[in-house]
Parts: structure tokens; C-alpha cells; sequence
């Protein structure tokens, strides 16, 4: 067994260093807080915010507002952005609006789901270990710093170009993975009431098309704000255009996809009726239904 320490050290110093490299890149040719980018700034209250909050989670043991406190620092970003750009165009607005919608629609979302399962079995291990749940807080603030970059740098770059039609197609992806996002949640919470699929997996709607609608509809998304905000990076500031990669990688990689589907296998596997939905239905690119 792996060393926690050394485990939370290496968790911690990946993500700093990441987010380090994220910061530097964004903050070219951006603006400035009294000679300090305010891209830098933001990736100073990215951690800033989430270390705050992990001192009350962890002397009450508890990880109910560790989702909320993600979706809350989206907002504080977006915030401090537009705050002090001296001055806003379409895109930046544009911007602005949707990733707030998107951040206060999966708070709102996730915190409710905490609320009526009462706890998180994904921290249940973690939690009481002061190291691995300082890394996980840690994880947070990159996933949120490093997820919002392209949009963050080119609400706080010093370049005001047209929309374009790459501008214009981004929003209209961003609506699109929305969409799909918000109906896949949706039609599985309402799965989830109806007495009758009580320990039973959900193959209606999206969920007919794609194991996992609602992660494609959110990788899309993404690749739709880097599409609207690409116009207005220059140079090094392309670098951010890495978050659409970022959520790929990490929804199909590391913590969505790979965790969802092991748990999945452990609770249906035996299921020939599971087993035949696994085989027929897309993991993540939606595809219609094979017929029987």
C-alpha cells in the first residue's frame, strides 16, 4: 500500500506545478492589478478558496460542501475578472454568462444529490487523513483554475476581436453539451425517484444512446467555451486552450468514467440484461440505439 503522505505530497506538488505553468502562460499579454496579472491573481484565490474551506471540512469531518465550494470558485474567478478589466466586449460577457450558468446549475445540482445520500462515499477514505484531504481540496482548485483558464484569459487579455463564426459556433456547442448535460442529469435523478427502479440502472433517454450523456455534454461544453474564447488568445495564452483537454482527460481517465464504471460492474455485472446495455450502448459519443 502506497504511502498517504507521499501519496498527498505528489498530489499536491503535480497540481501546483500544473497550475503554476497554466498561470504563467495565461497571464501574457493580460492585465494587471498594480503590475501583478490579474490571471495570476486568480490562480492564487482558486487555491486560496478551497484551502479556507478545507479547514472546517476536516475538523467536522465532513465533504457536503466541497462540490458547492467548487462551483463557488468558478463564480469567484469570473468575478475577479470582470471586476478589474477596464473594459468588456461581447465575447468577454458571453463568457462570463456561461460558465456562471453551467457553474451555479452543477452547484446547485450536486449539492442537492449530497444532501439527500447524506454523504459522498468517494472521500469516505479520505476524510480522516489530513494529507489526502488537503490533496483533494488541492485537486479542486486545479480542476477549477485550470478548467476556466481559456475562458479566464481572454476575459482578462487586452484583445477586444469580433465574434467570428469560430466564436459563434463555440456558443452554439456550448449550448449543445448544456443540453445534453443538464437532461441526462435530469431523466437519471428522475430514474432514481421512481420506487419501482430501485436498484435498477438507467437505459432511457440519452441514457439509450451513451453510458455517460451527461460527461460528453460537459466535454462538449467546454469545447465550446475554448472555441468562443480562442480568437482573443495570442502567444503563450493558447496554452489555456488545454481545458477542454483537461476535462476530457479527467472525466474519461481519472475520476468520471473510470470510477462510475467499476462501481457499475460491481453492482451489475452479473446481470446479463447489464451486460448486454454495456455492449450495445456507447460508453461516451452518443449513438443511436442498436435494435434488437
Amino acid at each position: 500500500m502506497s504511502n498517504p503522505s507521499l501519496t498527498a505530497i505528489a498530489g499536491i506538488g503535480t497540481s501546483l506545478s500544473v497550475s503554476s505553468a497554466i498561470a504563467w502562460a495565461g497571464s501574457q499579454d493580460g492585465s494587471a492589478l498594480t503590475e501583478t496579472p490579474i490571471f495570476y491573481l486568480a490562480g492564487l484565490q482558486a487555491f486560496s478558496l478551497n484551502w479556507f474551506m478545507f479547514v472546517p471540512a476536516y475538523l467536522n469531518q465532513t465533504e457536503r460542501y466541497f462540490d458547492l465550494t467548487g462551483s463557488l470558485t468558478f463564480l469567484s474567478l469570473i468575478v475577479l475578472g470582470l471586476t478589474f478589466q477596464s473594459s468588456l466586449g461581447l465575447r468577454d460577457v458571453l463568457l462570463a454568462v456561461l460558465v456562471s450558468i453551467w457553474a451555479v446549475r452543477l452547484g446547485w445540482f450536486l449539492a442537492q444529490r449530497v444532501h439527500k445520500d447524506r454523504e459522498d462515499r468517494r472521500f469516505t477514505s479520505l476524510k480522516p487523513s489530513f494529507s489526502l484531504f488537503l490533496m483533494t481540496w488541492t485537486l479542486q482548485g486545479m480542476w477549477v483554475f485550470v478548467t476556466i483558464s481559456c475562458a479566464l484569459a481572454a476575459i482578462t487579455g487586452t484583445h477586444d476581436n469580433p465574434m467570428g463564426w469560430v466564436g459563434w459556433c463555440g456558443m452554439g456547442l456550448w449550448m449543445v453539451g448544456f443540453s445534453f448535460e443538464v437532461i441526462a442529469d435530469n431523466q437519471k435523478r428522475a430514474f432514481r425517484r421512481d420506487p419501482r427502479n430501485r436498484n435498477m440502472f438507467i437505459t432511457q433517454g440519452l441514457w439509450a444512446w451513451s453510458r455517460h450523456p451527461n460527461y460528453f455534454g460537459e466535454i462538449l461544453l467546454w469545447v465550446g467555451i475554448a472555441l468562443l474564447a480562442a480568437p482573443e488568445l495570442t502567444g503563450w495564452q493558447l496554452a489555456t486552450l488545454v481545458s477542454p483537454v483537461f476535462v476530457f482527460i479527467l472525466l474519461t481517465r481519472v475520476s468520471g468514467i473510470p470510477m462510475l464504471q467499476a462501481r457499475a460492474d460491481e453492482r451489475w455485472g452479473h446481470l446479463v440484461n447489464y451486460q448486454n446495455y454495456k455492449a450495445q450502448t456507447p460508453n461516451l459519443i452518443p449513438w443511436p440505439p442498436k435494435s434488437n
